[in-house]
Order: C-alpha cells, then sequence, then structure tokens
C-alpha cells in the first residue's frame, strides 16, 4: 500500500516513529507530521498565515499547522501519488469516547476519509506508552484484513491499543464509543504577576464504560476498534423536531 501517515503528537512522537518502522517493512509510507504537539486541534485548519513545511534528516517531512493541514499537503503536495489510506498515530495515549470530538489524531484520519480515502487513526492507551512496538503490530495486522477486503473511501477506523505487551493483548473486539464525566477541567493558577491564568485540566473520568463500549474493551486488555462516521445528523430526532419545525 501506499500510505500517508500522520499524528498530532509531532514528527518527533516515538509513536510515530514506531509505527513507520513497522509499516515501511511493507508499504510505501510518506511521513507528514506536525513540528510541534497539537493534541486537541481537532479538524481545525490554519487559514491566517502561511504554512511552511521542513523535510527532516530521516526523510519525514514537518509542517507549521496543524494535523488536518498534514493531511492536506501530504496528499496534494508532498506525495508523488495519492495514498491508498491514511493512518493517524499513534497516539500518546487514549482516543475514547468524546475524544474524539476533540483529537488530532482522529481529526487526521477524518481528513484523510474527506479528501476520498480510507482512514485509520490509533492511540497506546495507558499512563506509560511503553509499548508503542504493540500498537504498530496491530496496525499491522489490520492492514492485512483491509488488503484482502474492499477498501471504502469511507471508512474510518478508531483503535485504541492497551499499553502492554503484545502477548497480553486478549483479542480484538468491535466496539462503540463510550462517554466520559461532565466534569469542570479548568485549572486557575497564577502567572509570577500575580495575574489568574487558566490551564483546561486532565481529562475527565470515564461515564459510560458499559460491555460493548471502547472504554471497556481496553480496560480488558483488547485491543477496540470503532468505525465512526462524520455524518453528524441526529437522524432519531428528526421527528419531535420536525414537528415543531413545520409551525415555524
Amino acid at each position: 500500500m501506499n500510505i500517508l501517515l500522520s499524528n498530532d503528537d509531532g514528527y518527533f512522537s516515538p509513536g510515530l516513529e514506531q509505527l513507520y518502522k513497522q509499516l515501511s517493512k511493507k508499504h510505501q509510507v510518506t511521513v507528514v507530521a506536525p513540528d510541534r504537539n497539537c493534541s486537541g486541534a481537532s479538524n481545525s485548519l490554519t487559514l491566517e498565515v502561511p504554512i511552511r513545511v521542513k523535510q527532516r534528516s530521516n526523510g519525514f517531512y514537518s509542517v507549521s499547522g496543524t494535523p488536518t493541514d498534514c493531511v492536506h499537503l501530504g496528499t496534494y503536495h508532498l506525495m508523488p501519488q495519492k495514498p491508498d489510506i491514511v493512518i493517524a498515530g499513534i497516539n500518546r495515549g487514549a482516543n475514547l469516547g468524546d475524544d474524539v470530538l476533540y483529537s488530532g489524531t482522529v481529526a487526521a484520519a477524518m481528513e484523510g476519509r474527506s479528501l476520498g480515502f480510507p482512514a485509520i487513526a490509533v492511540s497506546c492507551v495507558g499512563s506509560s506508552e511503553q509499548h508503542y512496538n504493540t500498537a504498530a503490530v496491530v496496525v499491522s495486522r489490520v492492514l492485512e484484513r483491509l488488503s484482502a477486503a474492499e477498501l471504502s473511501s469511507s471508512q474510518i477506523l478508531n483503535i485504541n491499543v492497551p499499553d502492554c505487551p503484545l502477548e497480553k493483548i486478549a483479542g480484538y473486539r468491535l466496539t462503540r464509543l463510550g462517554s466520559r464525566h461532565r466534569a469542570d477541567t479548568i485549572v486557575p493558577t497564577k502567572d509570577p504577576k500575580g495575574q489568574t491564568v487558566y490551564w483546561i485540566g486532565p481529562t475527565p473520568g470515564a461515564q459510560d464504560v458499559a460491555e460493548g463500549t471502547d472504554f471497556y474493551a481496553v480496560e480488558h486488555f483488547f485491543v477496540s476498534i470503532t468505525p465512526i462516521t462524520v455524518d453528524l445528523t441526529a437522524y432519531d430526532v428528526f421527528e419531535p423536531v420536525g414537528e415543531w419545525v413545520s409551525e415555524l
């Protein structure tokens, strides 16, 4: 396969390097990633300032923009031919449940889908992120399966891999997105001049962790694979909303 590989942690991320090392054994891989950590960038584009690109000594392209910018540039300007698939990761930390709304890693995969390519986002879930090699092997195995099937240009897979040795992986589970608590994670503090500043605090804990969710799977050492879509239309409320809309 001809693969476009990106992330949101930056071109220097060990997870990105590990995934490139694994995938380049069998595939043609082009890496286009941000020149800094862009975690939480979601689907943002850089519109008001020019974007600069550098090719690093290892062949990776670093971009002074967002993960979404990287996928655009990689597809249309930096790759000799269009990719067969866009892969984002390996993200440092989970992208479970509501995280997909904020994640730059998932956004890079979504942008790949928006440009007409199947896409995968992969994250390493745990406190140490020492087992990126496990997640890299998981992606390689998923690609083997996908290459034997018909790749859909509308397909996005959000994969979360427990941060553990490969032999401790219990298996693979098809999952739905869970959800997190609506906790206040704003942390006020003081700057050196005594002015109040605010930090976006730690990710809130999980709320919907029922069996079948991505949270449940990784908690029990399964690889979670969640198909996601960019269509946010709430079809289940068409009827009640339609009743009052028709009276406007």
